[in-house]
Parts: structure tokens; sequence; C-alpha cells
């Protein structure tokens, strides 16, 4: 194994193989994942979903453990190539694995990804003002707050007001001491 693969061994592609075990962890995540997201739920969502993944415009990992249990989801998602080489960036984590590292490990080795291998030049974290745990966690990978949207994304039913965090590769590579 490459140190490549070995960084980016905590990510796995989205398959139907573990359709079951991923809407397992939805439901044991209800609690966890309240008015922040909406994970899909049900068989036909997630086939929605699996098929949202083999866009141009998406990439999409699923966070694993050592045991290859399914700790989170991440997502850029909207890419735009050319001028703005940027994508907007979805993540959530899943019980019991929330707050044990898991995302902090999987999201910077997205972003090692998308920098390198992808070449986009930005990518945009929206999150809701309260939700403490996702502002952290990309304080800590170097994100930037941005700016603050009213009512910017719908989510279970509602209009929900968000704070833009961003991160370029600039930013990344100076937060991380990594070369091109």
């Amino acid at each position: 194994m490459s140190i490549a693969e070995a960084k980016m061994s905590i990510l796995e592609k989205p398959t139907a193989r573990r359709q079951q075990e991923f809407l397992a962890a939805v439901k044991r995540s209800k609690r966890l994942h309240g008015s922040w997201i909406k994970a899909p739920e049900t068989p036909a969502a997630f086939k929605a979903y699996l098929q949202r993944t083999q866009g141009e415009t998406h990439l999409s990992y699923w966070v694993v453990t050592k045991n290859h249990a399914l700790a989170g989801v991440i997502n850029v998602n909207e890419i735009v190539r050319g001028a703005f080489c940027s994508g907007y960036l979805g993540y959530y984590a899943f019980m019991p694995y929330n707050g044990k590292g898991y995302m902090s490990r999987g999201l910077g080795a997205v972003l090692r990804n998308i920098f390198r291998v992808h070449g986009l030049h930005r990518v945009e974290a929206n999150i809701q003002p309260r939700n403490d745990d996702s502002r952290r966690l990309v304080e800590r990978l170097g994100f930037r707050l941005e700016g603050f949207s009213p009512r910017y994304l719908k989510i279970a039913g509602q209009w929900r007001d968000h704070e833009r965090w961003a991160l370029t590769i600039e930013d990344w590579k100076a937060k991380t001491g990594k070369a091109r």
C-alpha cells in the first residue's frame, strides 16, 4: 500500500452493497443529526443518493473505522470547474463514532484528495449557527468564517440560517505545510 493509499484508507467510496448498514446507521443516528441534516432513510432515498454520487459534479466518501464500520459521510457537491474551481462540502457522523476523531481524519483525507488529486481551489461548508461540533471541525482544519446567510438551505422541511465557512488550497497548504 502506498503512502497516499494509507492516508486514504479511512475513506471508502459509497456502494450499494452497504445499503442495509448505511440505513441502520442513519436510523441509529437520527437524534444526533436532528435538524442539522436530512440523511437518506429509505432504500429509495439511498438509491437516489448513490446515483447523485456518480455525477461529475459530486465526490462522495464514507468515513470508516479500522474495522471498516461506517463512521460518517463526506460529500463535495455542486463542483464547478473553470474559473470558479470550487465545491460545497456536506458531512455527518454516525453514532457511536461521533466525537472520536473519525470525521477530522476523514475530512483531512478528503481535503488532500480534492486539492491534490481533483485540483479544486476552494471548498465551502455551510453550517447552521448552533451546530458547534461542525463549526469546531472546520475551524480545526483551517476553514475561515466568510459570512452569514439567512434561510440559506431547506433541511427537514424548513429554511435554515447558515454560516459560510471556506478553505482555499493556499490556506490548506499554509495550515498543513503541504507543497503541491
